[in-house]
């Protein structure tokens, strides 16, 4: 063999064999993880009876409508039950989760919202972990979102994982309807009580999603990524997860956790938004455990707003007194409940970890909001109350109140979860912004800068001007409290 020859067939061997490592060395992570098992999947289970009429309820609780036209939105919702056998955890702090034991049988509900025609669909299925504080399973990622969720063709679904949301007397599912749900169960038949099989119970759903399961559920809509989603106490529960029991399996693509989490273990590639508000920074501890942003990590704190807004509380209130639950109160001086959205930036959050997922495009990174002393801390703040830093929407650049994460002064007894809200007199309204163009320019500056930095997409950029633009501030008349 000529001399060239040699040179040029050890070289594709090289080629070859380097091509060959490199592949197995990208594709390693995936082939170490462990398989998930597929679930049964039954349903979608009728419903015959229509929300808050009557004493029996067969209908999903919290079903969206009347109080959101679905069908406006050119969506359905669909209920379905999930069932099989799961395993046991441990999920040790920053490492990854210990196996009990497995074969625990669970049987629990899924709310499926899903765009009824699939050119609607953007290819993103978003699981989210029912919250149960309330001591029933609430879905807020849902509520706050759902005119983005339909507007852009995403999936969501609510996923009961808890014995509180499933099992609770009077209020969680079982005792809310017999009739639908009497057959759940997350406990293995109340031997087990400590969620622990919770873990295994979100990755077997969000297998649903990506095998066998699929068109059972779905029909022709095709998913390009599953992302798991939770918020307050299902943001921490979503932490253990991510820390210990995501590294076995790696089938969730992406994560955002809204008001608590973390921290979060380093080394993970599918990606973590979560969006803080002011209540965490300043009550709830987030300040000493804030991490710098990395390759799969973004951390967004929204100035003014509380643990949850104003908005939220009203969307709740609808849905517990239409479904015979204990809603949030208010009754409390200073007005309990920001009036600084969360939903804004939780849009534009859904929004970047699309594209981080699909395109490798990274998120923006934001400023945290400040503090000039940890212990004890201290939030410093304007001539009008309102702190420096982090993600300043509108309501925060061009205010008409005080808006604020925690609740100084506020009657005792009280949630320390609403924040608070004091308007402006009318009198400082007028010295703030002599005209109503004045505080309309001065809303739409800000709405720009949100724009520019990617905390705000185009869409909520025109709800936000086009409240501006009716509002009677500037305008001499008496402006409204709501």
């Amino acid at each position: 063999m000529a001399p060239m020859q040699r040179i040029r067939r050890t070289y594709r061997q090289f080629l070859g064999a380097t091509l060959m490592l490199v592949a197995t060395t990208l594709a390693a992570p995936h082939q170490a993880a462990a398989a998930v098992a597929e679930p049964t999947i039954v349903g979608p289970i009728p419903v015959t009876t229509t929300p808050g009429v009557g004493q029996v309820r067969n209908y999903p609780f919290f079903a969206t409508e009347p109080q959101f036209n679905l069908t406006l939105a050119g969506y359905r919702e669909e209920e379905f039950f999930i069932e099989g056998t799961a395993s046991r955890y441990q999920t040790p702090s920053m490492a990854d989760a210990i196996l009990i034991s497995s074969g625990h049988n669970y049987r629990t509900s899924m709310i499926v919202r899903s765009p009824v025609d699939p050119a609607k669909f953007n290819g993103i299925v978003l699981v989210e972990w029912v919250n149960v504080t309330s001591g029933y399973g609430v879905d807020l990622h849902w509520h706050y979102s759902r005119e983005f969720l339909t507007r852009e063709g995403y999936i969501h679904v609510a996923l009961q994982t808890q014995r509180v949301g499933v099992q609770q007397t009077t209020t969680g599912l079982r005792d809310w309807s017999p009739t639908r749900y009497s057959t759940l169960d997350v406990t293995a038949g109340g031997t087990i009580n400590d969620d622990s099989l919770s873990y295994d119970i979100l990755s077997q759903a969000v297998q649903a999603f990506k095998g066998a399961n699929k068109a059972k559920i779905l029909g022709p809509l095709q998913p390009l990524a599953v992302f798991a989603v939770g918020q307050s106490q299902s943001a921490t529960r979503l932490t253990s997860y991510y820390n210990s029991v995501h590294p076995l399996h790696r089938v969730v693509d992406g994560f955002l956790v809204q008001v608590s989490g973390g921290p979060f273990r380093t080394g993970i590639a599918e990606p973590m938004i979560r969006v803080n508000s002011e209540r965490e920074v300043a009550l709830g501890g987030a300040a000493t455990i804030r991490q710098p942003d990395s390759n799969s990590f973004r951390s967004w704190e929204v100035a003014g707003a509380s643990h949850v807004d104003y908005f939220w509380l009203m969307t709740r209130a609808a849905y517990a007194q239409r479904d015979g639950e204990t809603p949030p109160s208010l009754a409390c001086t200073p007005e309990p409940g920001s009036h600084v959205p969360l939903r804004f930036v939780l849009n534009a959050g859904y929004h970047h970890l699309k594209r981080w997922v699909l395109d490798k495009v990274p998120p923006p990174s934001a400023e945290p909001i400040q503090v000039t002393s940890i212990s004890p801390l201290v939030i410093p703040r304007d001539a009008n109350g309102l702190a420096f830093g982090g993600i300043r929407q509108a309501a925060i650049q061009a205010p008409t109140a005080t808006n604020r994460g925690d609740q100084p002064g506020i009657t005792p007894g009280c949630s320390n979860l609403y924040g608070q809200h004091i308007p402006f007199s009318d009198a400082k309204l007028q010295q703030l912004y002599p005209t109503h163009l004045a505080y309309f320019m001065a809303v739409k500056q800000a709405v720009a800068q949100n724009m520019a930095q990617g905390f705000i997409l185009a869409d909520d950029a025109k709800e936000i001007l086009g409240y501006a633009f009716n509002s009677a501030v500037g305008t001499g008349r008496p402006v409204p409290i709501h």
